[in-house]
This record gives structure tokens, sequence and C-alpha cells, in this order.
């Protein structure tokens, strides 16, 4: 973003530098509200035109403008979060978070991009993996930005309350929902290498065709989502069970002869993606526990890939 110009601002503006130094936190907090890099990146403008639409003046007056930059971004996505229920009733099928590349393998999350921009970088860790974002979405709109700016990026209570317009007692009330519904969902602990494995495995038996073999991967109440948008084909409801998610996939495989299938980091975890003629057409992300899979996302929503595919 460049430096408007104007009367008062010919000379380079000494807050640039600072205001800009924000985007990257801007972005880790939309995304992680939003679950959409698409509409993180558009908050965190909608920001900055916010921003430049004030006076010199009146910038001058705000004592701290990372603090303002992240009252207006996380009153933004609260907006857009009490909208996204509505939307969300319309969208045609599951709707699932949008699923991020590892830092290395990172394209480009924009149509038409080609330069890749480190300020725009996610930090994927383990607020950002794709069970905790699920979780996210089971949550009200407060009850999200209350927990994730709190818990995750440690803003003390009385400034939550002045983004969320409650008192710093009720956002500690919402943050504590929030938090016994991520404890109520969390798997014992895998190891990273451990998941990389049973990924490996997964992936394997999935080319070999083999349904026995991934029924024994697979926890028997396991579930597997999809997320076409109804832009591609996919699943419009949750297929259960072990047995029945084994026979979807082999039915798949044998369906496209010509899908390369690649293990991928997904929101900083073992995953796996779905090419065709080198495109991605599938991201898969999953929660593992013990040596089992207990569930499974696969975005198809084209939508959803840009950061995995060429701009």
């Amino acid at each position: 973003m460049t430096n408007p110009s104007g009367p008062g601002r010919s000379r380079p503006d000494p807050c640039l530098s600072a205001i800009m130094s924000e985007r990257r936190q801007l972005i880790n907090l939309a995304y992680r509200l939003l679950g959409s890099l698409a509409d993180a990146e558009d908050v965190v403008q909608e920001t900055y035109t916010r921003w430049y639409a004030m006076s010199a003046q009146q910038q001058e007056a705000i004592e701290s403008p990372g603090a303002w930059l992240t009252t207006v971004a996380s009153r933004i996505c609260l907006d857009l979060l009490r909208s996204a229920r509505a939307r969300r009733e319309r969208y045609v099928g599951e709707w699932i978070p949008e699923p991020l590349p590892d830092r290395t393998e990172w394209i480009a999350g924009r149509p038409g991009a080609t330069i890749f921009d480190p300020a725009d970088q996610v930090t994927l860790d383990e607020s950002v993996n794709m069970a905790f974002l699920v979780v996210l979405e089971s949550m009200t709109p407060a009850e999200r930005v209350a927990f994730i700016l709190h818990d995750v990026f440690r803003y003390p209570f009385t400034e939550v309350a002045d983004i969320v317009g409650r008192t710093p007692a009720a956002c500690r009330q919402l943050a504590s929902s929030a938090r016994r519904r991520v404890r109520a969902s969390q798997a014992p602990t895998t190891t990273t290498a451990r998941q990389a494995d049973i990924i490996r495995d997964f992936k394997q038996a999935w080319e070999a065709k083999d349904i026995n073999a991934l029924i024994g991967l697979l926890d028997p109440d396991v579930t597997a989502i999809g997320d076409g948008g109804g832009l591609v084909s996919a699943e419009l409801r949750p297929i259960e069970g072990a047995e029945q998610i084994a026979r979807t996939i082999v039915d798949v495989a044998g369906r496209t002869s010509d899908l390369t299938i690649l293990e991928r980091m997904v929101n900083g975890q073992p995953g796996l993606i779905a090419q065709l003629d080198g495109v991605t057409v599938t991201v898969m992300a999953f929660d593992v526990a013990g040596d089992r899979i207990k569930h499974i996302w696969a975005v198809r929503n084209p939508d959803k890939l840009r950061p995995w595919t060429a701009g």
C-alpha cells in the first residue's frame, strides 16, 4: 500500500512504517477470526482504508495506531461473523475454513498476484490447525472474538470489552465458554512425526485402493466432510463410519485414475493434496488421535484453493 498524496502529505508519513508493520498481525488476527484468507485480506484492506480516510490531525491524535488498527479490524470481523451465519445457510453443502499451505510452499493468496509478500503470511501454529478452526465455527461471534483476542493474542479483557461492546466480566465469561468448547473437542496429543506416518500410510492405502488398510487407519466413528461450495462436486453431507469412508475414497480413486496425491503440510499439520495436471483440486486436513484418523476435511472449492495454485 502506498502513502496517499495530497495536501499535508507531500512528505513521507513518519508513521507509515509503524502502521504497515501491523499488517502481518492484522492478517493473522483476521484469519483466525474468519477462517478465510480472502476475507482476512479484505478486512485488512478496509482497516487501512479507514485509517487513511482520516485527516493527518486525526491520525496524530491517536495515541497507539497499532491498537486502533486492531480494534477496527476486530470490529469489522465481528460484523462479518454476525452476517456469516446467514450467508452460510445459503452455502451449497458444508463450509470448511480455508486451508493454508506451509510457508515454504506458499504461492499467492489472491488472483493475479505474482510476488509473495511475507507480511501477508499467516503464522502457522496450533491456533490455525483445521480442528481448532472448526471448533471456532461452533462459537458465537462474540465468543470467538473474545477468545481469540484474549487467549491467542493476549489482549486484556478491558481492551476486549471495548472491541466487543460488553463489560470485561462478560468478555471473561465469553472466553471461558469458548475455552470449554475447545477443551471438549481436543483429542489426545499425537506427535507431528506420528501424524505424518499415519497420513503417509493413508495415502499409500488410497493409491492402492486397499479398503481394509484404510479401515485400519480410521477411527470407527470417523467423520469426513467435503467442501465444494456448489462450484465442484463434493458430498453435501458429512460421511460417517470407517467402512463407508474407505469405500468412498476407493470409489474416488477408481473414477480419477490420473489423480496425483502428494503429502503436504496443511495449516501446520501433515495433510494431503490431490492434483490433476499439476493443478491442486483438493486439499485434505486430518485430525489424528492416537493411531487413528478421527476427522477428515476435504476442501475442493476452488475459491479456497488460491494459495495452493499459481496466480
